[in-house]
């Protein structure tokens, strides 16, 4: 029933006025646009409304299968050193929108979603937005055709480590922030990491400020701010505890769910050193996991670009052998 408040006339009777109602705290998904043969399309759905902020949105990429049949989900994270990207990028090594549409054909659907960047809000930001993004996909599955019980998260470079955090933490109340869905779970089955940072503590210095980084780009980062990505993402400390804090190795358990991690033995940014890492703790909690390496891959797949169509191939194949 809707509240009314009564108001008080000068020179006459009382009259009843409907209170607004309140403002939302997500969107609801409404009709999706056709785009291929194999995808129906969200755009723009704005997963988390939060005060102060700009809304976080994300696309959902549906496969077009029969209406009565639920099908799996992964949530696509985009790179970009948490300090740049989009969910519609995808690294200039990939086919535009291909890692979408490769789901898509193989019956799973995409969500890729947008999250705050370093210097919009420090971590553990990142991780709420990205759990809210999860609990969003559950609380619609019904009315989306997903099946809420097969959510996994693929991520690359920032958003490897942003997946595997994701993955790490699904029974951490602590973690969970207040954005969006409430009363639902961020957990999720499996996942991808494609050549993310696993310790931040342990990783050498990334950036390179000459070489990355015009000063059209650097305009806008506050003087003192460091452009280390780990720093920066902490809110410009270099405390180890912080650092850990922000990292996936520290939060491996034997509840972890199966993990695929793909790297270029050459990558000169994140060095595989750090996937072996993860890995290692992966096997000591006993958690079902795989690492492969790309040989003569950088970052990004760099000079193995022939290589890319079947890692994608690969990492689309880990969910569907999961969720077969």
């Amino acid at each position: 029933m809707t509240q009314q408040t009564v108001i008080a006339a000068t020179d006459g009777p009382a009259r009843r006025v409907p209170n607004p109602p309140p403002f939302p705290a997500y969107q609801t998904p409404g009709t999706p646009d056709i785009v291929s043969e194999h995808s129906v399309v969200h755009r723009e759905l704005s997963y988390a409304i939060a005060v102060g902020f700009r809304r976080l949105a994300m696309d959902i990429w549906l496969p077009r299968t029969a209406v009565d049949t639920l099908v799996p989900v992964v949530v696509w994270i985009h790179g970009g050193a948490f300090q740049l990207g989009d969910r519609r990028e995808l690294p200039p090594t990939y086919a535009p929108e291909s890692v979408f549409r490769l789901l898509n054909a193989a019956g799973i659907a995409c969500a890729t979603v947008d999250y705050r960047h370093a210097l919009e809000a420090p971590f553990p930001a990142q991780l709420h937005d990205l759990k809210a993004a999860v609990r969003y996909l559950r609380e619609h599955a019904e009315l989306l055709g997903l099946d809420a019980h097969r959510i996994g998260a693929w991520g690359e470079s920032a958003g490897g480590h942003l997946a595997a955090l994701l993955g790490l933490t699904g029974g951490r109340e602590d973690l969970e922030g207040g954005l969006g869905v409430q009363r639902q779970s961020s957990s999720v089955s499996a996942v991808v990491d494609f050549y993310g940072v696993s310790s931040l503590t342990l990783i050498p210095p990334m950036v390179a400020t000459g070489d990355f980084l015009s000063p059209a780009l650097l305009a806008a980062v506050p003087d003192g701010m460091p452009l280390e990505p780990g720093p920066m993402l902490v809110g410009g400390s270099s405390d180890p505890a912080l650092l850990d804090a922000a990292s996936p190795l520290g939060y491996v358990t034997a509840e972890a769910p199966p993990f695929l991690l793909i790297h270029g033995d050459s990558d000169g940014l994140v060095p595989l050193s750090q996937s072996e890492l993860l890995a290692d703790a992966l096997a000591e909690a006993d958690v079902p996991h795989e690492l492969i390496t790309i040989e003569g891959g950088d970052h990004a797949f760099f000079f193995a670009e022939a290589q890319v169509p079947a890692i994608l191939d690969t990492a689309v194949a880990f969910f569907q052998k999961e969720w077969s």
